[in-house]
């Protein structure tokens, strides 16, 4: 890309990212706007994806409601994320968990990943 455009991306760019991997369960807590009044709102679910680089970096979020699946996609550093919090680890063998969108129930279940020296590296 051009350096030009990569200096002002670096300023729309959060600091700190928390980290966090496909298959790991997140709180993303997301500021809502509803009138005058703003709130925060958790998303909680597994992380079935990750997208795209630098600003344009994004992550797909999926969970159950009332037996119906809800996806969510969120720009990682978009101002109205306030921050995601890894609740836990899962251990899988792909970058894309698509395959969870057929699955009903405890077959929606991913391993816990328990490893010690497992660090995610956010910096790339």
């Amino acid at each position: 890309m051009h350096p030009i455009i990569n200096e002002l991306e670096k300023e729309f760019m959060k600091k700190e990212v928390d980290s966090f991997e496909v298959g790991d369960t997140v709180d993303v807590h997301c500021r809502i706007v509803e009138g005058e009044k703003e709130r925060v709102q958790i998303f909680n679910g597994v992380v079935i994806a990750k997208n795209g680089g630098g600003i344009n970096e994004s992550f797909t979020v999926r969970r159950l409601v009332q037996g119906q699946g809800v996806e969510r996609i969120f720009p990682l550093h978009s101002p109205r994320i306030d921050k995601i919090v890894s609740k836990r680890r899962g251990r899988v063998q792909r970058a894309k968990l698509y395959y969870l969108r057929e699955r009903v129930g405890k077959a929606t279940r991913l391993r816990e990943d328990d490893r010690e020296n497992y660090k995610l590296d956010t910096k790339k």
